[in-house]
């Protein structure tokens, strides 16, 4: 296999490898998205402003494993728990990693690892880190398709792991 470096940046390295171009992230171990579940039954949601869409997305949870000195070893449930208290400021007393899958096998060689985060108790702010605006957003899993309806409707873009998270959420929690 023939494989030559076209661009690379600190979190992205675009490839080809026998005439196939795809992506790769240097410098972390994947990804992990985090399905969180209050005490009081209401799934957490994030809403932050995405550059490559140029708008607004409502998303579940997630960062990259593994990205910061020090953690490069990092498992997915620790990434899962410091994630999801940088961004929303909640903390899990019950972490289940429930699959890790491929995020977009045709162009990146990415694994997504999707946790299910139970009895949450708020411990922080929230928001994300520096350079990040993350709004949180509790809603009760039977209102969740009108929710998601209504920010579409406002022009928000929702994420596609959401829809899987949502799966993992029905599957454990109805």
């Amino acid at each position: 296999m023939k494989e030559r470096v076209l661009a690379e940046s600190h979190f992205l390295r675009m490839k080809e490898r026998d005439g196939w171009f795809f992506v790769d992230r240097p410098n972390c171990n994947g990804a992990v998205i985090i399905v969180p579940l209050t005490r009081a039954g209401r799934l957490v949601f994030v809403v932050q402003y995405r550059v490559p869409l140029g708008r607004q997305a409502v998303e579940f949870p997630a960062g990259l494993i593994g990205d910061d000195a020090g953690k490069e070893r990092e498992s997915p449930l620790a990434a899962a728990r410091r994630e999801l208290q940088e961004e929303t400021g909640y903390e899990a007393h019950d972490l289940e990693l429930v699959a890790s899958s491929a995020t977009s096998p045709g162009l990146a060689d990415e694994l997504t690892h999707f946790v299910l985060a139970a009895n949450l108790d708020r411990v922080g702010p929230g928001g994300g880190i520096e350079g990040e605006s993350i709004v949180v957003h509790e809603v009760a899993m039977a209102e969740v398709e009108g929710w998601l309806a209504a920010r579409a409707q406002e022009g928000l873009a929702i994420a596609a792991n959401l829809y899987a998270g949502l799966y993992f959420a029905r599957l454990r929690w109805g």
